[in-house]
């Protein structure tokens, strides 16, 4: 089988949970089939990110392209013009009409099925073409700016919001009924896609974690106070998670557990991350690291406050291979196969997510019995082996079945 990957970046560093995803994925599927990976690259990757290409494909295509920096004028100058385009700016503004000649031509050669990971390069997939078409979602993007509308207070950022929100929805749902097959990483993502979608064909894969990779060494220093979040910190779930968290939470934690700690691990902290810094002494911002294993290790419990998103966090997976004790909201376990209590404590509210991180750094016993069931669970059922395996299942099938893509973008 020869497919056409659509991207829009290369994959090192493999600093954030869509990253890791399609790494993993392809690094399983290449191993028994061409992979030509296509994709937009802006110049902003590790220096070896070419290079590392051929761990997860048989040929690399670059598309040169510009994006303009985050919170540069520059940026709120393409946020004010997007106001007149019907596409959100997340989708328009990799909007590449080279792209989209490039993956014309490559379709009309040996491939067999292109897919699409994530919903961003669909914007470039050209009608009409002759080769069955996947669309890998990995979110319900939609869903996650509906919920940046509901949590912003600002009134005019509220007002934007919700005009991103519906833009998106009427996007996602063309792109979701225009493809041939439609893969969530979730079963109720993809009943989410099915009901309110009305997409034709949808599958699900699961999420995965390195089990190897991803496990305690039982070797590092512990910190009995320590609190952990993880992950890209320029993606605007997880800054509004870690913003909430250190203003509404961790006060409360810090009234019954004074030496409590709140660690921030992850790429380009935002300015706003890293002023937390200087208005909580109980907390810490690192920015990149090397390798996030010994932060998990360190830690006595892994928070994941999110009141935005989509899609699954491999985040939550990583810290439950490492054994970590860990609290979650409903919108953090979407889509995990995880009951609260048994591997995981889920809280929605400020009272209940802090009284349950307090529960845990009162009763270490505990912590350890949550955190050794959780580890349990992921390496019975959750490898990437698993995953991928699930995943070249659905791209046979694909090929073997009526073809059904709508010209409509």
């Amino acid at each position: 089988m020869h497919l056409l990957w659509l991207k829009t970046e290369l994959l090192h560093p493999l600093d954030k949970g869509g990253r890791i995803r399609t790494y993993q994925m392809l690094r399983h599927l290449v191993r028994d089939h061409r992979v030509t990976y296509l994709t937009l690259d802006d110049g902003r990757r590790d220096a070896d990110a070419v290079e590392r290409s051929a761990e997860y494909c048989t040929e690399l295509v670059r598309i040169p392209m510009r994006t303009a920096m985050k919170g540069s004028a520059e940026f709120y100058w393409e946020l004010l013009r997007n106001l007149e385009s019907p596409l959100p700016y997340a989708v328009a503004k990799y909007r590449s009409t080279a792209m989209e000649r490039a993956i014309a031509a490559h379709a009309r050669g040996s491939i067999d099925l292109v897919v699409c990971d994530f919903l961003f390069p669909a914007v470039n997939v050209p009608a009409h073409l002759q080769v069955p078409t996947m669309l890998f979602q990995h979110n319900v993007e939609a869903a996650i700016w509906q919920r940046h509308a509901a949590v912003a207070s600002h009134p005019l950022k509220r007002a934007y919001l919700q005009g991103q929100w519906l833009r998106m929805q009427a996007f996602e749902g063309a792109q979701c009924r225009r493809f041939d097959q439609l893969v969530a990483v979730s079963s109720e993502d993809a009943a989410l896609f099915a009901d309110a979608y009305r997409a034709r064909r949808v599958s699900h894969v699961p999420t995965g974690v390195d089990t190897d990779y991803f496990r305690p060494t039982g070797n590092g220093p512990s910190d009995p106070r320590a609190l952990l979040f993880t992950g890209s910190m320029d993606w605007l779930p997880n800054e509004d998670a870690v913003a909430y968290f250190a203003e509404a939470i961790l006060p409360a934690i810090a009234s019954e557990v004074p030496d409590v700690s709140l660690g921030i691990v992850g790429r380009n902290p935002s300015p706003a991350v890293r002023g937390l810094m200087h208005r909580h002494a109980r907390v810490r911002v690192t920015g990149t690291v090397p390798d996030v294993r010994p932060y998990l290790e360190a830690a006595r419990v892994f928070v994941v406050p999110l009141r935005v998103g989509g899609g699954t966090r491999l985040k939550i997976f990583e810290a439950m291979a490492m054994e970590k004790a860990t609290v979650t909201t409903s919108i953090g376990a979407e889509g995990l196969p995880v009951r609260h209590g048994e591997h995981l404590l889920i809280a929605d509210t400020a009272t209940e997510f802090a009284d349950a991180v307090i529960r845990l750094l009162r009763d270490p016993a505990y912590a350890a019995a949550l955190g050794e069931r959780a580890a349990e669970l992921v390496r019975a059922r959750f490898g990437w082996r698993h995953a991928a395996e699930q995943f070249t299942e659905i791209c046979m099938a694909t090929l073997d079945q009526p073809r059904t893509m709508v010209p409509s973008r």
